[in-house]
């Protein structure tokens, strides 16, 4: 499917962040992680930095890092002004106010950009081989490449956008790349619950795939504090 970059807003979260909204332990960045929808968050410079194993997966790779920061540039600050007028909708703990939030956002970006366009000199891939493009709801991977799979703002955020059935079979999909899922969050944009989160798990549980609503330490839609932790074994 071809994306048009001025259709998206490329907003991306930190290390710090993905720690909270994934309830991500030091053991579990010790795993081979995909990064599943990532856009240009510094999830994967951060970690790879530290020397451990994660591939990010999106259609907006396949732009350059100079392309993905400029529709950032052109789409910031209306979208932190939307922020700051619907107050009743956010939460301010991580961070302190839409002016913070918009710095987070900047901060991750040049990290994504700076690292997404080197040469990955001292890394353990270089980032071609770290930043791949591709979507949902089929990878270019092969079975069980990776321990766990990570899908953030994409997955039940889009439920006006995506159906049902795109749903299930994207985490089919990421349950065949590896043992254990987690998505967040689990509302739509207009920060209410996803209709689909339900009908979901039911029908990931006729595969023989478990899953559990968990709470995490993140919040910044105000009740977009839970992840959808999803499995295939009896491992929790």
């Amino acid at each position: 499917m071809s994306v048009s970059l001025d259709e998206i807003v490329p907003f991306g979260r930190s290390l710090a962040e993905y720690r909270l909204m994934f309830n991500l332990t030091d053991t579990d960045l010790e795993q081979k992680i995909l990064d599943c929808g990532t856009g240009p968050a510094s999830f994967n410079a951060e970690l790879s930095a530290q020397g451990k194993s994660v591939v990010s997966v999106d259609p907006i790779y396949q732009f350059s890092g100079a392309q993905i920061q400029a529709r950032f540039n052109a789409c910031r600050d209306n979208v932190i002004a939307q922020v700051a007028a619907t107050p009743e909708n956010w939460v301010w703990t991580f961070h302190r106010d839409p002016e913070d939030l918009k710095q987070h956002r900047i901060a991750a970006m040049e990290r994504f950009v700076a690292d997404f366009e080197s040469r990955g000199d001292g890394l353990r891939q270089a980032p071609k081989n770290r930043y791949r493009r591709a979507e949902l709801p089929q990878l270019p991977f092969a079975d069980n490449v990776f321990d766990l799979a990570l899908c953030s703002h994409l997955l039940f955020l889009y439920s006006d956008l995506l159906s049902l059935d795109f749903h299930v079979r994207s985490i089919l999909e990421l349950c065949r790349l590896a043992p254990e899922v987690r998505i967040f969050p689990l509302r739509t944009l207009a920060s209410l619950a996803s209709p689909y989160v339900e009908p979901v798990r039911e029908a990931l549980l006729q595969h023989g795939i478990h899953s559990e609503i968990r709470e995490v330490g993140y919040e910044l839609q105000k009740g977009g504090n839970q992840m959808l932790k999803i499995w295939r074994s009896q491992t929790q």
